[in-house]
């Protein structure tokens, strides 16, 4: 196993790399609308220095710099300097979105579509993405996405999502595989439609090997779900990982549960947290977890992705990299 790190790719707002941050700056890399070539190499600089052997490069929801790429020879090869110069390779493009949304769903799969295309093109044999969950009809404004088997026109709606993402799937598979992308690695993610394993096994065997895992523990976490079990329950099928972690507040969960609708942030009471690696769970479960990926037989990227709204970004990652890596060496 690799030690990675999850990247911002940069924007093309105009059709050309953005060289100017907006005026959202302050938030965090993943939620800004503007991502300058600056800003992304240094989170790959900061790649190199925690250590990481690859990064997985995210487009937070933007198709326009990977269009860019796609159609740039002379850019693909400054992009690929940028990575290998620092001593990394690319482990992964990331196309995460909402690809049923009835808003924004065509924009989400234009972003997959055009993420595979640069794959290819980079050889690189695995794209992430997510499933998806689709609107309540056709006026719909969002999504709608249905956890709980009540009442009948719910569970309806739950099997029409699944009949779309089916044939959307398919769709991108048999793309995927005619341009030497092997892999499409969905996260269990909530709000999509595979989110454990019996969602994920589902949508697999619908579609075929190409459909694999992101496994991430901080969205499996709060779910109640044991990580070692869920690698284990889907083996061969993990074809990525997220290293994030989560904290249980147990005073909070025993008056608002894992459902709990709170505002994500620093500055009020929630039931669970997203963290930085080390600060929700203790060193046995992450072992545990990592003995699991290398016993199904899993030797791709660890990428380190750090959502803490307590601690600075980079801290944060240095802090994950330096917790993680004696439990890898140990595991060798």
């Amino acid at each position: 196993m690799r030690l990675g790190l999850l990247v911002r790719l940069f924007t093309a707002t105009h059709g050309r790399i953005d060289v100017e941050s907006s005026a959202a700056a302050a938030k965090p890399r993943w939620e800004r609308s503007t991502v300058t070539r600056a800003e992304f190499e240094a989170s790959l600089d900061l790649a190199a220095e925690i250590g990481a052997e690859v990064v997985e490069i995210t487009q937070a929801g933007q198709p326009a710099a990977a269009e860019l790429l796609v159609a740039s020879p002379r850019l693909r090869r400054e992009f690929s300097a940028m990575v290998a110069d620092r001593g990394l390779s690319i482990a992964a493009l990331n196309a995460a979105g909402m690809p049923l949304h009835p808003r924004v769903g065509g924009r989400a799969r234009r972003l997959i579509r055009r993420t595979i295309e640069l794959a290819s093109q980079l050889d690189v044999r695995t794209v992430v993405s997510m499933s998806g969950a689709g609107g309540d009809g056709p006026a719909a404004s969002t999504v709608n996405w249905v956890s709980f088997p009540w009442p009948e026109e719910s569970v309806a709606l739950r099997e029409r999502h699944w009949q779309a993402a089916v044939g959307l799937w398919r769709d991108l598979a048999g793309y995927a595989t005619s341009r030497g992308v092997d892999r499409l690695a969905l996260e269990l993610h909530p709000m999509h439609l595979v989110y454990n394993v019996p969602t994920f096994k589902r949508l697999h065997d619908a579609v075929g090997p190409v459909i694999s895992a992101n496994v991430d523990p901080s969205h499996l976490f709060w779910q109640g779900m044991d990580p070692a079990s869920v690698v284990r329950a889907l083996g061969e099928s993990v074809a990525h990982v997220h290293v994030k972690d989560t904290q249980l507040i147990d005073d909070e969960l025993a008056t608002a549960g894992v459902l709990d609708g709170r505002n994500f942030g620093a500055h009020g009471p929630r039931a669970w947290m997203h963290r930085t690696v080390g600060r929700g769970h203790g060193g046995d479960v992450w072992t545990g977890f990592f003995e699991a990926l290398r016993d199904v037989g899993y030797t791709g990227a660890l990428s380190l992705e750090n959502e803490d709204p307590y601690q600075d970004y980079a801290e944060g990652v240095r802090e994950a990299a330096a917790y993680v890596r004696p439990i890898l060496q140990e595991l060798e």
